[in-house]
């Protein structure tokens, strides 16, 4: 399957947010010694699994080879085991123009980052996509941003990076 989407750092938590559908994610990725590994076990509300994620071309992380296998949660807690770069988020889905915004509120030692993801059908689509009022960059192309790059970091760790878009902690109370 390709992955269409574009990723913003949020600017401020839009209204009415956690009044939305919400899920709690927990994320490991592997292996732990990759400076960016691309192999996820995730728990996303009471759904686990096993995604590989790879961009099609180096040069746009927007399109991205995904291959993802259901897992069981006794799989799931056998594979936790192995030693991984952990990052534990909220995942709520906020109606933005009829589009489903994925917004990421980070917990735990990257607590204060939020990141707003959304996806499309077609190339068309994305490419005439307007960022939100809501948001603060587009980051899609970021690396420091991605899943495999932030996990097992704290927040001071990317604090530098993140100052390069003004970006202020947000948290959600």
């Amino acid at each position: 399957m390709i992955e269409l989407e574009k990723t913003y750092l949020a600017k401020s938590l839009p209204a009415g947010l956690k009044n939305c559908k919400h899920k709690e994610i927990i994320d490991i990725y592997i292996p732990k010694p990759s400076r960016h590994p691309k192999l996820r076990i995730r728990k996303s509300g009471d759904k686990y699994e096993v995604t590989k994620k790879e961009p099609v071309n180096t040069n746009d992380a927007s399109h991205q080879k995904e291959q993802t296998i259901v897992l069981t949660q006794e799989e799931f807690n056998e594979l936790t085991k192995l030693d991984g770069k952990k990052t534990h988020k909220i995942r709520y889905y906020y109606d933005y123009n009829g589009k489903s915004a994925e917004i990421d509120v980070f917990q735990g030692s990257l607590k204060g980052l939020v990141i707003v993801d959304f996806e499309f059908e077609t190339v068309e689509e994305k490419d005439a996509f307007k960022m939100p009022p809501f948001c603060l960059a587009e980051v899609t192309q970021e690396e420091v941003i991605a899943g495999g790059m932030l996990c097992g970091k704290s927040y001071e760790e990317i604090e530098e990076e993140l100052k390069r878009f003004n970006y202020r902690k947000l948290v959600l109370d």
